[in-house]
């Protein structure tokens, strides 16, 4: 249901651009017919509709076709992130309950190598079809937990197909159009590359890794690659606007800009608008359970620096309410997820009153959404979602630990960056603690901020005092 779109497209323009990944490209004719040998190479393995399937592959072309061809048998994806350290991986492989995971080359050491398929080792073989109805489930994507294990967010065909539809109308999305990619296939904002861009006849062009830090040859990329458009994170598009030298590289292609994942600094924006003064921006807002439930099209004229940027009006045909005791934002609308995937099985989230509850405190001005932070502890990290508890439940679960805190500490660069506050024995140090959390953490979880402390500070209730914690360790 979801690749319908998409495969119109193979029908009426199988020589099109579909894909550019460096000096490889891929037409949409020859994207279907890999996804497709892949397709019936799972159908082989006993891969049923409705299972989940685990991708072990970076962004990038290889990583389209096995995603394609998971969706091709009516099985879900689960996106997996390389740079996560194996028991992380394998605590997400255990509880999606996966039927195969597919990569390139040998089997990881940690994975049962009965579930391993070789993408390249597929070869063409008949495809049987397959009913894909708008509730079956497209895609599992697993982001931190507070319950101190990552949680599974289901994804249904419909969901992700509303949401894709809605975002391609918004810019009129062309089949001569040309999209930067820079979102990994886990991130919610990838929905858009994968299935608008590819859905409308457009061509994705994934930007090269290298490039995301050296700002000066992105925007010459982007020039070079007459991007006409790009959705990515507000860290990037800062660091872009401080260094990438727009002013004497004029992107004269690019359409229109998204945004999402945190908040965009008031005056960074202002710096890209004035360099891209006739590019249409939008920031988009929602956690991953909504992909995108708020959006405000930039308006130039009412930018300041000394104030945050507005969230805007509901999006993709959301429902919207605050709640008047707590100031939170209720969604609900065909965008939604469908629960969280826990232990193979899916997990209702809504409320009794059949709203989903976003954690996040709003108001809402003149007929505009505002946000006011997160109700709870979740962090932002460059557009990754962190919940502190999951931190936090490592290290207490660690030999010689009296107790721990993590905050959220502001960073420029990449929005929010967790910090460590520690109560030890005698015998364990916290280069102790952040050596082993290396090996069971991703690289955007590590703390970047670490203090020993003879007792953690606590409240009056017994309680930690995260304010205090806070304080100290932003004064280190």
């Amino acid at each position: 249901m979801l690749l319908e779109p998409f495969l119109r497209q193979c029908r009426h323009r199988p020589d099109a651009l579909a894909l550019l990944e460096n000096d490889r490209s891929l037409s949409y004719g020859q994207l279907l017919m890999h996804a497709q040998a892949i397709a019936a190479s799972l159908q082989g393995m006993g891969v049923k509709p409705g299972q989940p399937v685990a991708i072990h592959l970076d962004r990038g072309i290889d990583a389209v076709i096995a995603l394609f061809g998971v969706l091709l048998t009516g099985a879900c994806y689960v996106p997996l992130d390389l740079k996560n350290p194996p028991a992380r991986l394998t605590f997400i492989v255990a509880d999606a309950q996966v039927s195969a995971v597919l990569g390139l080359g040998a089997a990881p050491a940690w994975l049962d190598k009965r579930l391993w398929l070789d993408i390249f080792a597929c070869s063409e073989a008949k495809l049987m079809p397959v009913d894909i109805q708008a509730i079956s489930l497209a895609a599992i994507l697993y982001t931190s937990g507070s319950t101190g294990q990552p949680r599974g967010v289901a994804l249904s065909h419909g969901a992700v197909a509303c949401f894709a539809e809605w975002a391609a109308d918004l810019v009129a999305l062309q089949y001569n159009d040309c999209i930067a990619s820079t979102t990994p296939f886990f991130f919610d904002l990838s929905t858009f590359d994968l299935y608008a861009v590819l859905g409308r006849g457009a061509s994705l062009h994934f930007v090269p890794s290298s490039l995301t830090l050296a700002p000066s040859r992105l925007s010459a990329w982007l020039k070079e690659q007459a991007i006409t458009g790009w959705y990515t994170v507000p860290s990037l598009l800062a660091f872009l606007a401080y260094k990438g030298n727009l002013a004497q590289t004029a992107l004269e292609s690019l359409r229109f800009l998204f945004f999402a994942g945190e908040v965009f600094p008031s005056p960074a924006l202002i710096d890209l608008a004035a360099d891209l003064p006739r590019t249409a921006m939008y920031n988009f807002f929602g956690p991953t359970e909504t992909n995108v439930c708020c959006y405000w099209p930039v308006d130039r004229q009412r930018l300041a620096a000394n104030q945050p940027i507005p969230i805007g009006l509901p999006a993709a045909g959301y429902e919207l309410r605050i709640d008047d005791g707590t100031g939170e934002l209720w969604a609900r609308g065909a965008s939604l997820a469908g629960g969280y995937w826990q232990q193979g099985r899916l997990q209702p989230f809504l409320n009794e009153d059949g709203w989903y509850p976003t954690g996040d405190r709003v108001s809402r001005v003149d007929g505009e959404y505002r946000f006011h932070g997160r109700l709870g502890r979740m962090l932002k990290c460059s557009g990754y979602r962190v919940e502190p508890a999951e931190i936090e439940a490592a290290v207490n679960a660690m030999v010689g630990v009296r107790g721990c805190a993590v905050v959220g500490i502001d960073d420029p660069a990449t929005g929010q960056r967790p910090a460590l506050a520690l109560s030890l024995e005698p015998q364990v140090t916290a280069a102790d603690i952040r050596k082993a959390l290396a090996r069971q953490l991703p690289p955007y979880m590590q703390p970047n901020r670490c203090i020993t402390l003879e007792e953690l500070p606590r409240l009056p209730n017994g309680k930690l005092d995260y304010q205090r914690v806070r304080a100290l360790l932003e004064i280190q």
